[in-house]
């Protein structure tokens, strides 16, 4: 990156750490997060505990500089901070869940690590950086190496330098690292498995920004599906087969062999225990992060696999709605051609089967469009509204009726509590209708109910009849069929 002053001022502007530095809130905002997320390695909080939590936060504020302070409440404020345009916190919502969660953003984690680095050291050490480097650089150099003898040399070396340094052991004598030197590795150390933790939550970012990118691309997709897999897929191995994809893997497999971890746990448990480092009053998450780094590479490795499954959805959504628009067209072509049939034979004029657009180009000329006509407005007399004396029959308006839902679902476990079932022809029987098909409609819609269950039973068919009254103590009768509906009582 040049630096640069349009470069720095574009980053000032856009970058989510820099506008978290530049916040009049960033005190609150820093705090909190360390507290929340950095400080006990939390990876996801739901929003009922974060706004708890920050409101704890907020009222302590409030007793000390006043009510004015932060006016806002909590849920507003982190809504404000998961905002694009800041981007401090990332709101989402997990698979099968109505419920909001929250994580921190690399930015945010990238702006408190920076923080976290201007405090004043009382130690710091410079032979561990250099010793760290001069073994990188000799990796670097004999893992470049191909000659064949070279490296027999540098491996022949070794093997001097390992059995003088075992006879110097035999015969008692042991050279150990002073305080200094213990103190100048172990800060080392911790530096570099904090920066390590770190790293994950902008692995799992990279990740989310890469579905995201591939999601926007199946939308915007114009060409045939197999294309559109062999890109996809092209870019899944190519986030796998990158050089952080490759690293991440070499690491997990490293971190999840179990010689290895109980090699470090001993290891790290011997290194706590030395004076020389209690001296130093080291973090109480040192002693067990490399837990910490399981927990957070298997939720970054759950992230992944959950991002795979919803793309995998996402297109067999995709694929769904296609196969769909392709049957209604044939469905539609299938009907078209089955009204069609009798005419196409039965007239002696031939009748139009299908069509198509024409096969040359229409022209409409400028001078052929319609000048531009104001629109008519209305103009509304200003007249004072007279009473009618009209005459309506208002009786429509008072003759609706109810349906008595709960008296029915009343008379139906009535009816289940002398047999374990009755059909509907039963039920209609013994308490005739009175409301017609509007009546026999709702015993259908109490499918619901806690009582009692519905079996329909289409092999078998009822016919169910009412009356009403047409005026003049005359009647009228109606009837229905339909297949057998059967109520179970619920034995539960």
């Amino acid at each position: 990156m040049a630096f640069n002053f349009d470069t720095l001022d574009t980053l000032r502007q856009r970058h989510p750490a820099w506008r978290l530095l530049n916040s009049p809130h960033a005190p609150l905002i820093v705090s909190f997060f360390h507290q929340t997320f950095i400080d006990g390695n939390i990876r996801v909080v739901s929003q009922a505990d974060l706004v708890e939590a920050l409101e704890d936060e907020l009222f302590s504020l409030r007793e000390a500089f006043g009510d004015d302070k932060f006016p806002k409440s909590a849920l507003d404020y982190l809504n404000d901070w998961a905002a694009p345009e800041k981007g401090w916190l990332r709101k989402f919502y997990r698979q099968d869940s109505d419920e909001a969660y929250f994580d921190l953003t690399p930015a945010s984690e990238k702006a408190i690590t920076w923080l976290e680095s201007l405090n004043q050291r009382s130690f710091v050490g410079t032979e561990s950086r250099l010793l760290t480097l001069f073994e990188l650089l000799r990796q670097l150099s004999q893992g470049s190496n191909l000659d064949p003898q070279q490296r027999l040399q540098e491996l022949q070396k070794s093997r001097a330098e390992i059995d003088a340094e075992i006879a110097q052991v035999a015969q008692g004598n042991i050279s150990i690292l002073d305080d200094t030197a213990l103190k100048d590795r172990f800060m080392q150390f911790s530096q570099q498995a904090r920066e390590l933790l770190s790293d994950f939550r902008e692995v799992e970012y990279n990740f989310r920004q890469l579905d995201r990118s591939v999601r926007e691309q199946i939308t915007q997709w114009s060409g045939n599906k197999g294309d559109l897999l062999e890109e996809i897929m092209g870019e899944r191995d190519a986030i796998a087969d990158s050089d952080q994809g490759s690293s991440f893997r070499a690491f997990w497999d490293f971190l999840m062999s179990q010689q290895r971890q109980t090699q470090f746990s001993q290891m790290l448990e011997q290194v706590m225990t030395l004076p020389a480092i209690r001296a130093l009053n080291p973090d109480r998450r040192t002693r067990r992060i490399h837990y910490d780094w399981l927990e957070a590479g298997e939720h970054t490795q759950r992230t992944v696999a959950q991002l795979s499954q919803q793309l995998r959805r996402f297109l067999d959504d995709q694929a769904w709605l296609e196969n769909k628009r392709i049957m209604d067209i044939l469905h539609g072509i299938e009907n078209k051609t089955l009204r069609l049939r009798e005419q196409l034979f039965s007239t002696a004029v031939p009748t139009e089967f299908s069509a198509i657009d024409d096969l040359c180009v229409s022209i409409d000329l400028p001078m052929e469009r319609p000048l531009y006509r104001p629109p008519i407005k209305t103009k509304i007399a200003n007249i004072q509204l007279e009473q009618g004396d009209e005459l309506l029959d208002a009786s429509a308006l008072f003759s609706q009726f109810v349906i008595d839902k709960p008296a029915i679902a009343r008379h139906i476990r009535r009816s289940l509590q002398k047999k374990s079932q009755i059909t509907l022809s039963e039920l209609c029987t013994t308490r005739p209708l009175t409301q017609g098909l509007t009546e026999l409609v709702a015993y259908l819609e109490l499918s619901n109910n806690k009582g009692f269950k519905i079996l329909v039973d289409e092999t078998v068919e009822d016919k169910i009849s009412w009356r009403f009254e047409i005026g003049g103590n005359s009647w009228q009768y109606r009837s229905a069929t339909l297949p057998r509906i059967i109520f179970l009582r619920n034995i539960a």
